[in-house]
């Protein structure tokens, strides 16, 4: 039985993090696991940003509010969930991700958690899981799935990498280059055309 995870910003919905360094003028915000391979390096440099500015849940979620899934993502997870089975690894948070998952009607998530304190101050973070997506991949192998897996960055390296067939899905320049035996799709009718080869 064929198994498709996908990573969810950059593939599915914008990223979160870079809308919210549009609304409030922090550039260092932009800085995303396509910059930092290091996920606990760039969340910690992301943390102390939102302390420094005081950036607080509440607004990021109103930000997030106003996102809409990427063009071509909606019609493309509801072709995916007609013909296989579709989970989303992601290293976003379950309270960032929500409103989102709710325009995709649901598909099942995995993703981390944000502490906060009573203020609204994000004042740190909990991993579901070290290296999640790649161990996600491993425990679906070992259930006998084939697993086809598409992201975007650095951060579904080892996703790519553990699964039976990799596509990256826009990725920077620098990344495709570095990882050439992963074809390159750029819309999600391409992407789909990839997958569909392999189901």
């Amino acid at each position: 039985m064929k198994l498709v995870c996908l990573d969810l910003e950059g593939v599915l919905i914008p990223e979160i993090w870079l809308a919210v360094a549009e609304k409030t003028g922090v550039d260092g915000l932009r800085r995303t696991t396509r910059d930092e391979p290091d996920y606990d390096v760039l969340m910690n440099y992301r943390l102390g940003l939102l302390a420094e500015h005081d950036i607080r849940l509440p607004f990021i979620q109103e930000v997030i509010g106003t996102l809409r899934p990427l063009p071509g993502a909606k019609d493309f997870i509801d072709w995916l969930k007609s013909v296989t089975q579709v989970i989303i690894l992601s290293d976003t948070f379950s309270q960032f991700a929500t409103p989102l998952m709710r325009q995709l009607d649901f598909p099942t998530l995995f993703c981390h958690e944000l502490v906060v304190d009573a203020e609204g101050r994000i004042t740190g973070y909990a991993l579901r899981q070290d290296d999640q997506k790649r161990k996600a991949v491993e425990a679906f192998r070992s259930l006998n799935f084939e697993i086809i897996a598409s992201g975007d960055s650095y951060n579904d390296l080892s996703m790519l990498q553990s699964a039976d067939a990799g596509i990256l899905f826009r990725p920077s320049d620098a990344f495709a280059a570095e990882y050439p035996d992963f074809p390159v799709t750029r819309e999600h009718a391409e992407l789909r055309a990839e997958i569909e080869k392999r189901l």
